[in-house]
């Protein structure tokens, strides 16, 4: 089965720590991604830019609007994705506690609905 984990985690802390533990966190991040693909676990795992950078766009009664930033005020933003294939919800978060990320925020693991497979 395919599971999305999504990364969550307090924007502001990227300025409360020093250019070293981001290094290291992100050197430790695609460390782990890399172990994942050699398991064959891996599909995609990709950083997302600032929440700052977000755009929502809604459509109602067929008009398109468009809101600067993200729709919901919240504490810790959705920071990116990490794409697994896993046996089942146990491994799958195995596999999503030991995202780097884990230590600082909060990994939310969601099983991909399968639809029509050909």
């Amino acid at each position: 089965m395919r599971y999305l984990c999504l990364v969550y985690f307090e924007e502001k802390m990227w300025d409360t720590i020093s250019q070293k533990e981001s290094d290291i966190i992100t050197k430790e991040s695609l460390a782990y991604d890399e172990e994942l693909m050699k398991q064959g676990h891996l599909i995609a795992a990709e950083a997302l830019d600032s929440v700052h950078t977000a755009t929502t766009i809604r459509v109602r009664n067929g008009k398109v609007s468009t809101t600067d930033g993200p729709f919901a005020e919240t504490k810790e933003v959705l920071g990116g994705f990490v794409l697994i294939n896993a046996r089942d919800l146990d491994e799958s978060i195995r596999i999503a506690s030991k995202i780097p990320l884990a230590r600082r925020g909060s990994i939310e693991v969601r099983p991909v609905l399968e639809w029509l497979q050909a």
